[in-house]
């Protein structure tokens, strides 16, 4: 199955047991990493299905996003620098596109919880 974007990194979250489900999954590809989860993690397999139907309708939304709203202005965002401030990650850098007041210089605050993003703030 092709994925549904360019994967930007030759990588794969790893598949944890008891651990991993769609969410994981469906960061991961926001993140332009793959994704994966045991399937024994989805029990009954009512649960399966389920699963399924929400990573492929994640996948479609997150292609939607890119095709809509990202690819159009061609907005590449670089980070340089990544830390740690009070519990939350806290990544800044430029982003450059097609787009008025190009380059932009962005800040994206982030608390991880179960390694999820719970709470995101972008901040110009």
């Amino acid at each position: 199955m092709p994925v549904p974007f360019d994967m930007r990194l030759p990588v794969i979250a790893a598949p944890m047991f008891l651990v991993s489900g769609p969410e994981l999954v469906l960061a991961a590809c926001r993140a332009g990493i793959g994704g994966a989860f045991p399937t024994p993690n989805a029990r009954p397999i009512d649960v399966l299905e389920q699963w399924v139907r929400q990573i492929t309708e994640g996948l479609a939304a997150i292609r939607k996003l890119f095709e809509e709203e990202v690819v159009p202005v061609k907005a590449i965002f670089t980070p340089d620098s990544a830390q740690q401030d009070r519990g939350d990650v806290v990544v800044e850098g430029p982003a450059h596109g097609d787009f008025p007041g190009s380059p932009l210089r962005f800040t994206y605050r982030f608390t991880l919880v179960n390694g999820a993003i719970e709470t995101l703030e972008i901040s110009l």
